[in-house]
């Protein structure tokens, strides 16, 4: 498998997956591995402030399951769904952009270094990314506004 690490890479193996005898959960097996050593490395090897916290956690969760030894970066089970319309995308997009600062994590999405959403405000980020076309806020809808402020 390409690596994950640049998006076009990895939409462009989607784009090959109808053609091929990859069956999607073993996809997601090889992302969800690819993406927690990379950003685990990222943590343990940056300033992160809370670097030693996270770290915890994701050793306390490892003890929890046998399969993995040291840390468990992601919980067990995919729920994939087809992203069927932009809309759509930019809703799931949305969730979790927006779950660092639900969390308390940063005040907004482009501050909280592990995730895409810099790259969408400020043009960069940890992983360089294909971003998708921003959609037009709705002015009139209250929460159209309430997530263009929280990014």
């Amino acid at each position: 498998m390409k690596s994950c690490a640049n998006v076009s890479d990895f939409a462009q193996f989607f784009y090959h997956l109808d053609n091929s005898k990859v069956k999607l959960s073993d996809l997601i097996r090889d992302f969800k591995k690819f993406t927690a050593k990379s950003i685990l490395e990222k943590i343990q090897n940056s300033p992160e402030s809370r670097k030693e916290w996270m770290l915890e956690r994701f050793k306390l969760a490892a003890q929890q399951h046998t399969r993995n030894k040291v840390f468990q970066f992601w919980q067990y089970g995919n729920y994939a769904e087809e992203i069927y319309a932009n809309k759509f995308m930019w809703y799931k997009l949305d969730y979790i952009h927006l779950n660092p600062v639900k969390a308390g994590f940063a005040l907004k999405a482009s501050e909280y270094i592990y995730s895409s959403a810099s790259n969408y405000i400020n043009d960069v980020g940890l992983v360089d990314i294909e971003k998708a076309e921003n959609p037009i806020v709705d002015v009139l809808d209250p929460k159209s506004i309430f997530r263009f402020n929280s990014y």
